[in-house]
């Protein structure tokens, strides 16, 4: 049993390599699938970067800073 589950492994997993070579076809990431696509955005020109104000950073998380404390409200069970 474990024999065959072996042989099952080691075959996917040759086919597997045989598909990422590129045996079957270029794969879904290879460059040059879509060549419209840059000719189809609509004024890539008009997009600007600009920084973040202080207002716009409240609910963004500090890196390396310890997770602020939950405003929760918990009171006592009654018995």
């Amino acid at each position: 049993m474990l024999r065959w589950l072996i042989a099952i492994l080691f075959l996917a997993n040759l086919l597997a390599f045989v598909a990422v070579r590129g045996v079957f076809g270029p794969t879904p990431t290879a460059s040059g699938r879509e060549p419209n696509h840059l000719s189809r955005e609509v004024h890539p020109d008009g997009l600007k970067v600009r920084p973040i104000t202080a207002a716009e950073a409240g609910d963004q998380a500090v890196v390396g800073a310890p997770a602020p404390a939950a405003p929760i409200a918990a009171s006592a069970l009654p018995q």
